[in-house]
């Protein structure tokens, strides 16, 4: 067997590479939010036509979720990192130069379509190395590397968006992205020996991906942290009307949303890797469940008693982070060992299911939610509920299965 290039245990630096990978995808969300009404002035576009370049961003980061880990399981990690990172690369250059919001929907596709490799490929590159515990340590520090774009990426926005205009937002992604291609080609082994590649024919394909999908347990898997996120990216998503519109922030303000958001993720992330290898994933997943639960009741309350202001009406999301950060490495660790052949191809589908709600989410829910701080507050509700629920139903039917398995 064809042996890959060996990765260090436990070291930062493969974190922070992976995690500015993952980083890619929500950077390019987070940035442009401060900037939605510059662009609709700049290029005569409605609201809803500039919210729509979220939309198509999302619904084309989903759809090509579908084959980052099938095209990595066959061609390499290494490989589709570096052709997805050169088409970032383009479709930024094309979106700070785009002269219609026509042309702009077009990029953000693209950029869509390219954003999300790193953070597939990125959870087969710790898959392929490390096992139990290790592996849980290593995408914990994955996870707090990658936090820092929710927190970051509307700030910078915003400083950009006012000192230089919202095209120099796109010219900063492009630079993001040719020192991702420099750190890779540099730092990022191969970790997927060649003998152990998959095919990448149409009927292994669908073999593979049917085998995936068709197993409950990985539709309830992938739809805990699916949900989860949805939650909170209601407030992601609605962020322009929920700070400027609610609670009279200005553009310069969008920190107060993200800053104590992703400080609720790095916490999580801190007790999801203390946790490995003392307390079973069940008992860190119930947990982030009961610090979600938490933070939804102490929305509900805010909202009820407390007039509209900040830092009072984001606290609740700052506690419902904390939950969800220590639920995700735990799940997705679960959810990856169902499939140890195809690792990418199951992060790929993980990815989608959690992006097309995403989609969903910014392009008919959050809209409607963002009416109200009352409605924003239920929708966290729900979606918290759903996750739960899902959540139980996994483990009676993953109990049900141990309790019948017999040895051959």
């Amino acid at each position: 067997m064809t042996a890959p290039h060996a990765i260090p245990a436990r070291t930062w630096s493969l974190a922070a590479l992976i995690g500015a990978l993952a980083m890619l995808g929500p950077f390019a969300i987070d940035m442009v939010l401060p900037a939605f009404g510059a662009i609709g002035r700049d290029l005569d576009a409605a609201p809803l036509a500039v919210q729509q370049t979220l939309s198509v961003y999302l619904a084309a980061y989903a759809f090509m979720m579908l084959w980052h880990g099938a095209l990595a399981d066959a061609l390499g990690r290494r490989p589709v990192v570096l052709a997805a990172l050169s088409l970032y690369a383009l479709a930024s250059l094309g979106a700070a130069i785009a002269g219609n919001i026509e042309s702009l929907w077009l990029f953000r596709a693209l950029q869509g379509l390219s954003a999300g490799a790193g953070m597939v490929v990125g959870r087969a590159v710790i898959r392929d190395r490390f096992h139990g515990a290790e592996a849980q340590r290593l995408m914990a520090k994955v996870t707090l590397v990658f936090s820092i774009a929710p927190a970051i990426a509307p700030v910078i926005g915003g400083v950009v968006l006012n000192l230089l205009g919202w095209r120099a937002i796109f010219w900063v992604m492009l630079l993001q992205a040719v020192v991702l291609i420099i750190w890779v080609r540099c730092k990022l082994p191969e970790t997927l020996a060649k003998d152990a590649r998959q095919p990448l024919s149409p009927p292994v394909l669908f073999a593979n991906y049917r085998r995936v999908v068709t197993r409950p347990e990985f539709l309830l898997l992938a739809l805990v942290p699916a949900l989860n996120f949805a939650a909170f990216f209601v407030y992601i998503a609605a962020a322009p009307q929920f700070l400027v519109g609610h609670l009279g922030v200005s553009t310069w303000g969008f920190a107060w949303l993200f800053i104590p958001m992703i400080t609720g993720v790095l916490i999580g992330a801190l007790v999801s890797g203390r946790s490995a290898g003392r307390r079973s994933p069940q008992r860190t997943i119930r947990l982030g469940f009961a610090t979600m639960f938490a933070g939804c009741a102490l929305n509900v309350a805010i909202t009820a008693f407390v007039p509209p202001a900040v830092p009072w009406h984001v606290l609740p999301v700052f506690v419902f982070t904390i939950g969800t950060a220590t639920v995700m490495p735990s799940v997705t660790m679960l959810l990856l060992d169902l499939f140890p052949a195809n690792r990418g191809l199951a992060s790929s589908l993980q990815g989608f299911v959690q992006f097309g709600l995403s989609a969903v989410n910014a392009a008919l829910i959050a809209p409607l939610l963002a009416a109200s701080l009352a409605l924003l507050a239920a929708g966290m509700i729900l979606f918290t509920l759903a996750s739960f629920a899902v959540w139980l139903i996994y483990q009676r039917r993953a109990h049900t299965l141990l309790r019948n398995w017999t040895p051959t």
